[in-house]
């Protein structure tokens, strides 16, 4: 069963899969995010399904953000694809989306929350994330161009 959550202006915040929009939700993140320009549209799907993913639809019901999380749903997330269209900016829908993944039954007692960010740290500050502790252990294999083959 879908979790949700209404503001009174009409917002909703829906982690129902048959809701979210996955065309409108690629076309901001292939065109309009610096962290997955160009991701192709099947793999961005296949990343969704696999995902915690949720809109924030306006009171007409359009789609206006998005966020997704990766997870086991036991110990760890990761927040990622968090968006909100230009139309809709200003209306607190940043917010809205973090206090609903904060609050979110499948994202509880987890030893570690993750999320990267260029631009947004006041946002992600007023819901308890911080510098990431231990970089010095993380590794990673970094392919920037797999899109692009």
């Amino acid at each position: 069963m879908p979790h949700e959550t209404r503001r009174e202006d009409g917002y909703v915040v829906s982690d129902d899969v048959a809701r979210f929009d996955v065309a409108r939700a690629h076309q901001w993140i292939t065109g309009e995010s610096y962290w997955a320009e160009g991701i192709p549209l099947a793999i961005f799907a296949k990343a969704c399904a696999g995902s915690l993913t949720v809109g924030a639809y306006a009171p007409d019901g359009q789609m206006a953000g998005m966020a997704r999380v990766v997870t086991d749903r036991a110990t760890f997330g990761w927040i990622c694809d968090v968006f909100v269209d230009e139309a809709h900016r200003g209306a607190g829908l940043g917010k809205l989306l973090m206090a609903y993944l904060k609050g979110h039954p499948d994202l509880q007692g987890f030893r570690r929350m993750h999320l990267a960010t260029r631009d947004a740290h006041g946002l992600y500050a007023q819901f308890g994330f911080g510098p990431l502790t231990g970089a010095d252990r993380w590794m990673e294999i970094r392919d920037p161009d797999v899109y692009r083959r």
